[in-house]
């Protein structure tokens, strides 16, 4: 089979390897398409073989909403110009879709060989660094959000009486702006409840110390101590932090105000947000 610019560029467009890549692939297959098509694939594989101690310090996160799941995906590259490449864009969007329809909840080697196939064409190390899947039970609803450029994805799950309760215009509303509150305020707990207690106690004694150094009777300190943990605790709960579009209140007192307005009872249950360059979905 002759090695014309045609063939050369039918088996770029099928592979997307470079032109003089697939024209060494089809000399060294004596021209046989098929073969030289192994032959770039073979190459490929050595070529992510040799990127692997590349460091992949940018890239991008992404999340979707699908039926009763829920998705948040890492997706690392080199460069940031590679993170703002569209085929890395389709990738990362192709991994949630995937990983939503099979119930993917980490990475696997289905997810990894669309990763590496990537790399086969781009030429640049990449890494699939977190799948993070979240599951809806009945009445419930999950809002999303992604900041700038893939730089933080946020998911929020709610709860309501009735599943009608999240066509309400009010709730709609809501359901977007605590999605976006997350991402303004990246809380460390859901609410004082759920927070650790050897958190509360780490912190209990830090303000413990800060309260010693004062000229104050013991039982001025403990009310000292009370309050900065009080404060503190306000300000890493979601459900306690000021509301991110009405400071006058408090997320949970919002929410309160919009269910009560809807006709309805809502919560939040739970919520997850992945930043790129971090490996894991915070809660």
């Amino acid at each position: 089979m002759a090695i014309t610019a045609d063939v050369v560029k039918k088996l770029r467009d099928l592979t997307g390897a470079g032109m003089m890549d697939c024209k060494k692939a089809l000399v060294q297959a004596n021209g046989d398409f098929a073969a030289a098509e192994r032959l770039l694939k073979e190459m490929g594989l050595a070529a992510i073989a040799k990127r692997q101690d590349r460091a992949t310090d940018n890239g991008r996160v992404f999340v979707k909403v699908e039926g009763n799941k829920a998705v948040l995906v890492e997706l690392s590259c080199e460069t940031d110009f590679v993170a703002g490449n569209e085929q890395f864009i389709e990738l990362g969007e192709n991994i949630c879709s995937i990983a939503l329809k099979k119930g993917y909840s980490e990475v696997n080697d289905e997810l990894s060989a669309m990763v590496n196939d990537l790399i086969t064409i781009i030429k640049e190390n990449m890494a699939l660094k977190s799948v993070c899947l979240y599951e809806l039970g009945e009445n419930e609803y999950a809002s999303s959000y992604v900041h700038g450029n893939g730089s933080l994805a946020v998911l929020v799950m709610f709860k309501a009486d009735r599943s009608d309760l999240f066509d309400n215009a009010l709730v709609k509303e809501f359901t977007n702006d605590c999605a976006l509150h997350v991402a303004a305020y990246t809380p460390a707990f859901l609410d004082i409840k759920s927070v650790d207690p050897a958190y509360v106690k780490e912190q209990e004694a830090i303000f413990a110390v800060q309260a010693s150094k004062l000229d104050k009777p013991e039982k001025v300190q403990a009310g000292i101590v009370k309050g900065k943990l009080a404060k503190h605790l306000s300000e890493v709960c979601f459900l306690e932090q000021p509301f991110v579009k009405d400071d006058s209140m408090n997320v949970a007192k919002k929410m309160a105000e919009v269910a009560k307005a809807a006709g309805g009872s809502l919560s939040i249950k739970d919520f997850a947000f992945l930043r790129a360059g971090v490996a894991s979905c915070s809660t």
